[in-house]
């Protein structure tokens, strides 16, 4: 029987997705704030430190187990060691109990883009506009079905077409706004006193 699944066309096209997987809404959102809090540098080298040994051993792992079987997560870890088959269960459980809270999330996002494209960011700023949008009851749950429906179209188009491609254009978007948002911030009123250094640059 042929094996008709799909599989990346790229090295690039694996590893943009590979970083989508990988990087959370608490890498951006969180980190910052976790950052300033337990001591800046000393924070972050230790987190590089993870990254290099924890993240990326078990990140190779996974690949390596996936490559080597070419089964799902839960046959994947049966095959490796009977004993094992309960990991791979919980591998599939944790990306079911993730997706709702993720897709409540960028039913969010989606809100928000469409309310600055239409030119009201301002409104969006304001206090309590995010306080009124969850309070109601139709409108989160407009955007979630909405964010809900593009996953599952990019998905329905497969590896190739669908996940390798929307990684393509979303973490190259990704680290453009990224980069943006870094800049804008070091211009803001009182930068200088989080970065030192930059008091020549107080607007």
């Amino acid at each position: 029987m042929s094996d008709n699944r799909g599989s990346f066309t790229s090295r690039i096209g694996f590893v943009l997705a590979a970083a989508g997987s990988a990087v959370g809404l608490g890498n951006i959102w969180r980190f910052p704030y976790l950052a300033a809090k337990n001591g800046g540098g000393i924070f972050l080298l230790i987190y590089i430190l993870l990254v290099l040994t924890v993240g990326i051993a078990l990140m190779t792992a996974e690949i390596t187990l996936g490559r080597k079987t070419g089964l799902s997560v839960c046959s994947a870890f049966k095959k490796l060691n009977k004993k094992w088959a309960f990991v791979g269960v919980l591998g599939a459980i944790v990306p079911a109990i993730i997706l709702p809270y993720y897709s409540v999330i960028g039913g969010w996002v989606l809100k928000y883009l469409v309310v600055y494209c239409e030119g009201f960011g301002d409104t969006a700023a304001a206090d309590g506009f995010f306080g009124g949008f969850i309070s109601s009851s139709a409108s989160p749950l407009f955007w979630y079905v909405i964010f809900i429906g593009i996953v599952t179209i990019i998905i329905i188009y497969g590896v190739r077409k669908g996940i390798e491609r929307a990684s393509k254009i979303l973490m190259p978007l990704l680290v453009i706004l990224t980069v943006i948002v870094a800049i804008y911030s070091i211009f803001l009123p009182g930068a200088a006193a989080i970065f030192p250094g930059l008091e020549c640059w107080e607007p």
